[in-house]
């Protein structure tokens, strides 16, 4: 059964109160590296996957996108989407990704926004992804850098009896599989993988890798969240682009 924690209450109110906030890893670390990834954004198709409440498909219609279909597992996430960035040109779509069907569609850009870890078959979702782009077409994805998924123990920071971060605890790197966390609500899953099976399926799937980005807070964020310093010491997301 897919994972859907979005249309869990507890969760849903909390992720929603801390997004509107408008101060998040999101926004000033893992959305600006995804923006800077695109060529261009004027006149293309573009397939949104794990598109949350639609932000992101507002913005590619506002940078001249021709089309953006909307993809999301919660329907709290599509109705939220359809209120708060509706647009004639994006087609909101309420579906697990695996289970997507979209017929006969092809798309000039394809992106996925932190959803990839939540996903089991990751090579699945890439053969899916490599037969909805269009020839030259785009892929560009975020996910949590396996630095920061790999230790099965979930208290990742080492710190002293004041409780100030030492080091961060790097550990069952090359033990690829399910983590389960406390995120708001207990069992949330994560699936762990380590960069060189994130890269070499890309490869096997035939795109040509373009782009790896593992990026840092933007300078807004660190005067907003002065906590983002800590992005230096250690990852928390990886951006890779990669094109039919």
């Amino acid at each position: 059964m897919k994972q859907n924690i979005y249309d869990n209450e507890i969760f849903f109110k909390s992720y929603t109160s801390l997004r509107k906030t408008g101060v998040t890893y999101n926004d000033f670390v893992e959305q600006p590296a995804i923006k800077s990834a695109i060529s261009s954004l004027n006149g293309k198709t573009v397939l949104d996957l794990g598109c949350g409440y639609g932000q992101f498909s507002k913005y590619c219609i506002d940078k001249g996108a021709l089309k953006v279909t909307a993809v999301d597992i919660s329907m709290n996430m599509i109705e939220q989407a359809k209120n708060e960035n509706k647009h004639d040109k994006i087609e909101y779509i309420c579906s697990p990704i695996e289970d997507l069907n979209v017929e006969y569609q092809k798309f000039d850009i394809i992106i996925s926004s932190l959803m990839a870890h939540y996903i089991e078959d990751y090579t699945g979702l890439i053969d899916k992804i490599v037969s909805l782009l269009d020839t030259n077409g785009e892929f560009i994805f975020s996910t949590e850098h396996p630095i920061a998924t790999a230790r099965k123990e979930m208290n990742k920071w080492i710190k002293d009896e004041e409780g100030n971060k030492l080091h961060w605890g790097l550990d069952n790197y090359q033990e690829e599989g399910k983590r389960e966390q406390h995120w708001y609500i207990d069992g949330v899953i994560k699936y762990h993988r380590t960069i060189s099976t994130l890269i070499n399926t890309l490869i096997s799937s035939g795109l040509m890798l373009e782009k790896i980005i593992e990026p840092q807070a933007i300078p807004i964020g660190l005067e907003k969240m002065p906590k983002l310093v800590n992005e230096k010491r250690r990852p928390s997301f990886i951006v890779i682009k990669a094109r039919k």
